[in-house]
C-alpha cells in the first residue's frame, strides 16, 4: 500500500460524507466550558464520542480528573507499536465557547452543521472539534492503509482550553512519563490565508490586566460639581494615551520588543497577512513603526484595550462618574520578561502622574514560545506538507494568538509543530463560526501525508 492510496482513501472519507457525519456528532455536544452546568456534556464528549472512536483503532484510553476540581477532565489515548519507533504527541480540545444560540444568522443552530456554499457553520467546527476530527481521521486512514502507523502516538484532549486551560500544566507535570515523545504535532488556530497551507511552531504569550481608578463615592451632578471633582474617565484616557500613541506604538518602557532573530525574520519575510473572506481591512499605519505587517503580528509585542468603561454607557447620566476601569492585554513574543510587565507598567504610571490608578493581573498568563524555523523537525514537517500540497508552505515561527504551547514546549521539552485547519475569518468565539470545505479537504490530505511520512522511517530521529 502506498502514500497515494492513503491520500485517495482520505479523499473518499470526505466525499462520501463520513467526515461530515463524524463532525456533526461532535458538534452536537454542548461543551460550553465557560458556562455553568456544562460538566455532563464535557464528560460525555469523551466517554461517548472520542473513547469509542479511538478504542476502535487500537488506542488505550484513560480519562483523568482535572487537578482543578472546577475544570473539565482530560483524555489520554495511547497506541504503542514499538519502543524503537518515533513517538508523536498530539493534542486537541473538545470544549467550546458559549453557543450564543439566538444570535446566529438565519436562525441557524450552533449545535448542528449548516452548509451554505463553501461554509459549514456550527460551534466548534473551527475551534477545535473540526481540527482534531481531521487529525484523528488521518491517523485512522494511515492505519487502515498501511496496516500499522509505523510510529507511536499519545493523544491528549482537554476540556477547558476556552477557560485558559486550567489544570493543564499541573496535569502534564504530574504525568510527564505519559507524554514522553520525540515531537509534538497538533492543530489549532488559523492559516495565514485560506488557500495557503500553513505551519507554525509556537505562539505569542498573553498577559491580561485590569486598571482601575476610583476618585470619589457615587456619581455627582455635573451642574453642581463639574469643574470641582476629578473625572476618572478623563484621567484614565490620558493614562492610556501615555501607554500607546494614536497609531498603536507602545510607549511603556520595556514593553516593546524589536529584536527579531535572523531565521525568524527570514521566515516572516515570505508571509502575506490578511486577505480571504470575512476578514477586516488592515490599517498599514497601525502598530510598531519600521516593521512589516507580518513582523507586527508575528514578531512584536502588541497592546490592546479590550474594554474601557466609566459611568453607565447603557443609561448615561448628567453626572461625574465615580470610577473608571480598563481591561487590557499585551500579546508578547519570546524574549519578553513576563515577570517584569506589571512592575514596568506600575513604574510608567507613577512616572506620568497616575499613581492613583491600581493595576492587577487577571489570571495566569499564557507564555510565549517559538521553535526555530531551522529546527530539523520543522524542516521535516515543511517538506512533508509541501509534497502533499504541491506548493510552498507558509512557515510562521509563532502564531499571533496564544495557545498553552508552553506546557508542551517548555514543561515537556518537545519541539512543537502546529498545522492549522481554519482561517482568520472563521468567526470562532462569535456567532456564525464555520469552516471552509476547501480547507477541510486540503487539511485531511496534508495530515494523512504527514502521518504517513512519520511512519515511513525517514524522520529526524531516523534520518537514513
Amino acid at each position: 500500500m502506498s502514500r497515494d492510496q492513503a491520500l485517495s482513501r482520505i479523499d473518499d472519507y470526505f466525499d462520501n460524507g463520513d467526515f461530515e457525519a463524524d463532525l456533526a456528532r461532535r458538534i452536537a455536544y454542548k461543551t460550553e466550558s465557560n458556562l455553568a452546568g456544562c460538566e455532563a456534556a464535557l464528560q460525555a464528549y469523551l466517554d461517548d464520542e472520542l473513547v469509542p472512536c479511538l478504542t476502535d483503532i487500537g488506542f488505550d484510553c484513560e480519562i483523568f480528573p482535572n487537578p482543578r476540581r472546577d475544570a473539565g477532565p482530560f483524555l489520554v489515548a495511547r497506541r504503542i507499536e514499538g519502543e524503537d519507533l518515533p513517538t508523536v504527541m498530539t493534542y486537541g480540545h473538545g470544549d467550546v465557547v458559549a453557543g450564543y444560540d439566538t444570535q446566529w444568522d438565519n436562525q441557524m443552530s450552533p449545535w448542528h452543521i449548516t452548509k451554505d456554499g463553501k461554509r459549514w457553520y456550527g460551534r466548534g467546527t473551527a475551534d477545535n472539534k473540526g481540527q482534531h476530527t481531521i487529525n484523528i481521521a488521518a491517523l485512522k486512514t494511515v492505519l487502515e492503509t498501511r496496516g500499522k502507523l509505523g510510529f507511536n502516538v499519545t493523544i491528549l484532549i482537554e476540556m477547558g482550553e476556552e477557560r485558559g486551560s486550567p489544570g493543564l500544566k499541573d496535569f502534564c507535570a504530574a504525568h510527564q512519563k505519559l507524554f514522553k515523545a520525540d515531537v509534538f504535532i497538533a492543530s489549532d488556530g488559523p492559516r495565514i490565508h485560506p488557500d495557503k497551507p500553513t505551519i507554525f511552531m509556537g505562539s505569542r504569550g498573553v498577559f491580561n490586566f485590569t486598571m482601575r481608578l476610583e476618585t470619589h463615592a457615587g456619581g455627582h451632578h455635573s451642574g453642581n460639581w463639574g469643574g470641582l471633582l476629578t473625572n476618572p474617565g478623563v484621567v484614565m484616557a490620558h493614562a492610556l494615551a501615555s501607554m500607546i500613541d494614536r497609531n498603536g506604538k507602545i510607549l511603556v518602557e520595556g514593553w516593546r520588543n524589536t529584536h527579531i532573530p535572523n531565521s525568524v525574520r527570514a521566515a516572516i519575510a515570505k508571509l502575506e497577512v490578511g486577505g480571504g473572506d470575512n476578514t477586516p481591512d488592515i490599517n498599514p499605519n497601525w502598530g510598531e513603526p519600521d516593521m512589516t505587517l507580518a513582523e507586527r503580528v508575528f514578531a512584536s509585542n502588541t497592546f490592546e484595550v479590550r474594554a474601557f468603561e466609566t459611568g453607565n454607557p447603557q443609561s448615561p447620566a448628567n453626572a461625574i462618574p465615580p470610577s473608571a476601569v480598563v481591561f487590557g492585554h499585551l500579546r508578547y513574543v519570546v524574549g519578553t520578561d513576563i515577570k517584569q510587565l506589571l512592575p514596568l507598567l506600575r513604574a510608567h504610571l507613577d512616572k506620568h502622574g497616575f499613581g492613583d490608578i491600581t493595576i492587577t493581573s487577571e489570571r495566569d498568563p499564557m507564555y510565549a514560545t517559538r521553535l526555530d524555523p531551522d529546527h530539523p523537525w520543522a524542516k521535516w514537517a515543511v517538506q512533508s506538507l509541501r509534497q502533499t500540497a504541491g506548493e510552498e508552505i507558509s512557515v510562521v515561527p509563532n502564531l499571533g494568538g496564544s495557545l498553552p504551547n508552553d506546557v508542551f514546549a517548555d514543561l515537556l521539552g518537545l519541539p512543537t509543530i502546529w498545522v492549522p485547519h481554519s482561517y482568520a475569518g472563521c468567526s470562532q468565539h462569535a456567532p456564525n463560526e464555520h469552516i471552509l470545505n476547501s480547507i477541510s479537504q486540503s487539511a485531511l490530505r496534508l495530515m494523512t501525508g504527514l502521518w504517513w511520512d512519520l511512519g515511513a522511517g525517514k524522520t529526524p530521529k531516523d534520518p537514513a
